[in-house]
């Protein structure tokens, strides 16, 4: 027979293993909390898409505990719709535009993303060494008349009493069709987006001037993050931490893409480059693009860059405010 104390003991071993049995199965029982959800609505072609793979690839949404809706666009402007229809909590857009919605009464607010923009592209043998020498010649410029390079490039080149609109022989269209006249010498110079301005460095041409140039010489301290994520200040308010774990894990992607060979190597043929130098500049100037500057300062040469836009591009660019509008720059409780 069992004496008390033993009979004690037994009894209580049995009680731990009946416990961790009975928590085992009522764990089985209640489902685990669902992940925050967050919309993202991402133009197909652009570099916030493969940003997005990696971040699957890397299982960085899961170990942040969101749930990534990922619906993928044919333009900047079919995103700018989802958003403002409310079928999408954050794009990917520029402070510019903020601002003008702000000023028209929307509460969107801009966190910076790339201050990757363009340059003046021209054939690697040509005669000219500044944008003077582009008088009387045939200069493509891509996203149209109130496209922000332009406009800066535009007020730049004034400072030299020198009227590129008036002066050059202006061809607007789609980047990848004006990047295609260039190649086939239909244009003597083309304004175009980084990652085809890469394509033509890749193919010969070399930069006349860069935008972080422009942006430099017009009084910015620093390259300004032109492009950024956008999101309702109503949304950031109701879910506070779910948009500062995607930015966590937005600037943990970009570390990834500094740093591993691999995943550029997986990129290179998503993106359509086609050798090693390639997608070494694509590389280099993607990385030269990430913003490292506090929010503040961002702010402080967005203000500084606006007043050029507004006067160059008129209340068609910029809408009813004379100002950058207030709010327009998102500033995170890690960051204040």
């Amino acid at each position: 027979m069992l004496n008390k104390t033993t009979f004690l003991r037994v009894f209580g071993r049995l009680g731990r293993v009946f416990g961790q049995i009975a928590a085992v199965w009522l764990a089985t029982l209640v489902p685990a909390a669902a992940a925050d959800h967050l919309r993202l609505a991402v133009q197909k072609t652009g570099t916030f898409a493969w940003e997005l793979a990696i971040i699957k690839e890397h299982g960085l949404d899961k170990k942040a505990d969101l749930d990534l809706e990922i619906t993928q666009l044919a333009s900047t402007e079919a995103e700018k719709i989802a958003i403002q229809g409310n079928s999408a909590d954050l794009i990917l857009s520029d402070w510019l535009w903020v601002s003008r919605e702000r000023s028209l009464g929307s509460k969107l607010t801009f966190y910076p993303y790339s201050s990757s923009l363009g340059a003046v592209v021209v054939p690697a043998q040509a005669p000219f060494k500044d944008l003077a020498d582009l008088k009387g010649k045939k200069l493509a410029v891509a996203g149209g008349p109130l496209d922000k390079s332009w406009l800066l490039l535009q007020a730049f080149a004034k400072r030299s009493n020198l009227d590129l609109k008036r002066q050059t022989e202006v061809l607007y269209g789609a980047a990848a069709l004006l990047a295609a006249k260039t190649v086939q010498g239909e244009v003597d110079a083309n304004l175009n987006f980084w990652n085809f301005c890469v394509d033509l460095e890749s193919r010969g041409f070399r930069r006349l001037i860069g935008m972080e140039t422009v942006e430099k010489e017009l009084g910015a301290k620093a390259p300004v993050a032109m492009v950024g994520y956008v999101f309702s200040e109503d949304f950031a308010a109701k879910h506070p931490k779910v948009i500062e774990r995607f930015l966590d894990i937005a600037r943990e992607a970009k570390v990834i893409l500094a740093k591993s060979d691999e995943d550029w190597q997986r990129l290179g043929p998503q993106i359509g480059i086609k050798s090693e130098a390639e997608l070494a500049l694509y590389r280099q100037r993607y990385l030269d693009g990430i913003p490292h500057r506090p929010v503040a300062e961002e702010a402080a040469d967005a203000k500084l860059l606006y007043h050029i836009l507004a006067e160059t591009g008129g209340p068609d660019l910029v809408g009813p405010g004379s100002e950058l509008a207030e709010g327009t720059f998102f500033r995170p409780q890690m960051e204040n």
